[in-house]
């Protein structure tokens, strides 16, 4: 059910740093400790920054899936997240297991919205092979958009059995 996309051989560097600049809606910039990969929120439009990336990801609900796909002819779990936070100007790697080396690694209890999700969704391999944005984040009930093989960008809950223990950790990149 997950997508496919950590299986792409592109040369990626996994730990490679963040580069973040100037998000276009916005006059201030979040920055990331190159040490530690943990943000630097000092942004009192936070909030709204981060609406904007849901609202943007959003916009892709209802895309059938593709693997290595990133435009609304299709795309795969790691197309829209990289798209999603490429259009505010924050570059990601490309492939879901090297996304999940990338920004500060938070427990679930604290995920918020515009946090990522990431998941192993498949027995014979031994690595993240999904990622999903949080759009909701309130107790009991975390939802995420993603982009699945079986139904293209959907929302889904980590309260679903599927992904619940699909579930490996969440990481905060804003």
């Amino acid at each position: 059910m997950g997508c496919k996309s950590s299986k792409t051989l592109i040369k990626d560097k996994p730990n490679s740093n963040i580069s973040i600049l100037k998000p276009k809606d916005s006059t201030n910039i979040t920055k990331i400790n190159s040490l530690t990969k943990e943000p630097i929120n000092n942004d009192p439009s936070h909030s709204n920054t981060v609406k904007h990336l849901v609202d943007f990801a959003k916009q892709f609900e209802g895309v059938k899936y593709k693997f290595g796909g990133t435009t609304n002819k299709g795309m795969d779990c790691s197309g829209l997240v990289y798209e999603t936070f490429k259009a505010f100007e924050i570059e990601l790697p490309r492939i879901s297991r090297h996304m999940a080396t990338q920004g500060a690694k938070v427990s679930i209890d604290s995920v918020k919205t515009g946090d990522l999700l990431f998941f192993k969704t498949s027995n014979k391999l031994k690595t993240i092979n999904h990622v999903g944005l949080v759009v909701t984040a309130l107790p009991g009930n975390i939802e995420f958009i993603h982009s699945t093989t079986s139904l293209g960008v959907i929302i889904s809950s980590l309260a679903e059995r599927y992904w619940y223990y699909s579930f490996v950790e969440a990481r905060r990149i804003l």
